[in-house]
């Protein structure tokens, strides 16, 4: 039995003739935003006089800093002062006439302007509205300002991350906004699939705290089932060894996980020191707990004469699970494991193009596309007059 595969050349981007209505600035919605125009929406971003925020955060060449550039190519923009009258009523008209609206901001903000899920899903039943928020819609802790780094640091997640004996440290990038991106796009495509069979839209709703604390469900399983408080150590795994370890190499450095007693001994073996796996102190996962720093003092020295590739291919025929540490210009397109494709062409008005990752899902060999980022309300008349029509 055979069966047809899409051809791929022909095939549409899967959601080409959606209409997304994006209500938000930084980074969560609009970076949601920016998935669903890769995947073929028409995503309207509504942008204040000034613009996005992100367009001038840590940035005063242009109007693309990095954070903008990031999350917004391919949109339209169109300026509106929403604390005008028409504004107000040409963006709720823009959303009524959306299949999806994304939005991110305080509780009240937006129903303050006619712009709430309540105040359009009844007249809008097929409307999907994604929003995000920093701490719930409801309670004394849902009026606070809230950016990343505070759901980093009252989730728990900060307290994690860093060295045992000093000061907790943020993740090196703002993983919440963009854990709270992705979740906001899954809820918005399930929204979408379910509004297929019913016809019914929903209001998909979420908060950057409630996204951290789920991102450490593992961590919360291990406190509720051991009892014992999680606590930062920097790298290594507490229960379970070789784990996450960093190892010393001649040109760097490389992470490995070989904890599972098989593992173990086939990493001993291909490093050329089987004899390891047969010492009491290493002679399973307690024991190597237990005697971590002996462990890893001889398996540094085992290792540390090797280039980090030449390593990483050694463990790799061996079935260790390994990689090497590298700075961000060390990572390349088609090289261990990146594909190819991955980073797109952004283009924008007066400045040269950037290269940067596109969307990580293979869909029937759809090809990533480059993308060019609008210029402040560039399609406002476009977009209004079509409005009107």
């Amino acid at each position: 039995m055979t069966t047809s595969q899409p051809t791929s050349e022909k095939a549409p981007p899967p959601l080409q003739g959606l209409r997304v209505v994006e209500l938000g600035q930084y980074i969560a919605a609009p970076a949601a935003g920016q998935m669903l125009a890769d995947l073929g929406a028409d995503v309207i971003k509504i942008e204040p006089p000034g613009g996005d925020a992100s367009r001038r955060v840590g940035w005063v060449h242009d109007d693309y800093g990095p954070m903008f550039s990031a999350y917004n190519r391919g949109k339209r923009s169109v300026m509106l002062d929403l604390r005008g009258t028409e504004g107000q009523l040409q963006a709720r008209r823009l959303a009524l006439g959306a299949d999806v609206v994304l939005a991110n901001s305080r509780p009240g903000a937006l129903e303050k302007l006619g712009l709430g899920a309540d105040q359009l899903l009844p007249e809008a039943p097929r409307l999907v509205y994604g929003r995000v928020s920093a701490f719930g819609q409801t309670g004394p802790a849902s009026i606070r300002a809230g950016f990343d780094i505070a759901a980093q640091a009252e989730s728990g997640m900060m307290s994690l991350n860093g060295e045992a004996g000093r000061d907790p440290v943020r993740v090196g990038y703002t993983a919440v906004d963009v854990l709270a991106a992705h979740s906001l796009a899954t809820g918005v495509l399930a929204a979408l699939v379910r509004r297929g069979i019913t016809g019914r839209g929903a209001l998909v709703d979420l908060s950057l705290i409630d996204v951290a604390i789920s991102a450490l469900t593992y961590t919360w399983a291990e406190y509720r089932q051991s009892g014992q408080m999680p606590v930062r150590r920097g790298n290594g795994q507490p229960t379970v060894a070789p784990a996450a370890d960093v190892i010393q190499t001649r040109d760097g450095m490389v992470v490995l996980s070989a904890y599972m007693d098989e593992h173990f001994v086939r990493l001993c073996k291909t490093i050329g020191r089987p004899e390891l796996a047969q010492d009491p102190r290493f002679a399973n996962n307690p024991a190597r707990v237990s005697h971590r720093a002996e462990l890893m003092s001889l398996l540094k020295e085992a290792m540390s004469h090797f280039d980090s590739d030449a390593l990483v291919d050694m463990l790799a025929e061996g079935g260790i699970v390994s990689g090497a540490i590298r700075d961000m210009s060390q990572v390349r397109p088609g090289h261990a494991g990146v594909s190819a494709d991955l980073f797109v062409d952004v283009h924008a008005s007066g400045r040269t193009l950037i290269n940067i990752p596109g969307l990580p899902i293979n869909l029937d060999g759809i090809q990533r596309r480059p993308g060019r980022l609008p210029g402040l309300g560039e399609h406002t008349n476009e977009v209004l007059a079509n409005l009107e029509s």
